[in-house]
């Protein structure tokens, strides 16, 4: 998935024609007599099998002085950032402050005018295009879910596995226990186990978006980028979120970028604000809400 310039979602044509394939692949099961609950392929790989990636000095991303500017604008301005291995971090400012163009230079959609990007302490993240940096574990979710709606909750998942994606082997495959096992395990933290057999377009707003998590999730990335995942939201979604995401802190390092205060203070341990493409202001939220400069250009009085 990509967004665009003025912040529309889109799929990028890999994803679109591996839900091509996915939904051919189905239909060439009902031809040759297979029945739905037979296993399916995984059409769909975000994220390949990644390389380890060294956080021996506790670093798994490092971002230094790093500037980039459109049509003589300044999106990121000497920006430096870094995030622990584990780590949920929160990041907040205003719009147009460079929380998405900082986003797209991780994932590799941007390039830098200048600075350093560095996954772990090894791996030069500007060296690399979009897809190989999904696949070395980098994963990210747009703030609108985008998810395959004419397939089940357990065929988006299944879709998600990295696994052979031509259509002949989807015809043929089926999950083996480990598979299966990781995918209701996937299942049940994202809370849509008792939803396994419902069409992805029959769900809440929310529901979308624990689903595409969950597809992110089945590549098993090491760091998750999350784009105001709790907008729209009920109040009670929301909640389910603060549990989801504080489920995977420790297991992966998760930059969650949000406008919902509350949302944020029950799940942040280091907040980080930006302002003008660079960092205003860094730490707890109650740190960050007193500071005269962070109220002047964010909160308000």
């Amino acid at each position: 998935m990509r967004s665009d310039k003025r912040g529309g979602q889109f799929m990028t044509p890999d994803l679109m024609e591996e839900g091509a394939q996915r939904i051919e692949a189905l239909a060439q099961k009902r031809q040759h007599g297979h029945t739905e609950s037979g296993g399916r392929a995984a059409g769909f790989s975000r994220i390949a099998t990644p390389g380890e990636v060294d956080i021996t000095h506790g670093r798994i991303l490092y971002l230094e002085d790093v500037s980039v500017s459109f049509d003589g604008f300044k999106a990121i301005n000497s920006l430096s950032l870094d995030i622990a291995p584990g780590e949920l971090r929160c990041v907040i400012g205003p719009n147009g402050a460079g929380k998405t163009t900082m986003m797209d230079i991780i994932t590799g959609k941007t390039r830098p005018d200048q600075g350093r990007v560095y996954f772990g302490s090894t791996i030069d993240l500007l060296r690399y295009t979009e897809a190989e940096i999904a696949q070395m574990g980098i994963g990210r979710k747009f703030q609108k879910p985008t998810v395959f709606e004419q397939l089940t909750v357990f065929e988006n998942l299944e879709l998600a596995l990295k696994t052979d994606k031509s259509v002949r082997a989807s015809v043929f495959f089926a999950l083996d226990s480990a598979q299966s096992d990781r995918l209701l395990d996937v299942l049940q933290t994202i809370h849509l186990r008792e939803h396994l057999g419902r069409l992805a377009g029959n769900l809440s707003h929310g529901q979308k978006q624990w689903l595409e998590i969950g597809m992110l999730l089945m590549q098993d990335p090491k760091l998750l980028l999350l784009d105001e995942p709790v907008a729209g939201m009920t109040d009670e979604e929301t909640e389910r979120t603060a549990e989801l995401f504080l489920s995977l802190k420790g297991k992966h390092s998760l930059m969650v970028v949000e406008h919902d205060m509350s949302f944020i203070n029950t799940i942040s341990d280091i907040v980080t604000v930006l302002c003008d493409g660079s960092v205003l202001a860094q730490g707890t939220l109650a740190q960050v809400q007193a500071d005269e400069r962070v109220i002047e250009v964010y909160l308000g009085r």
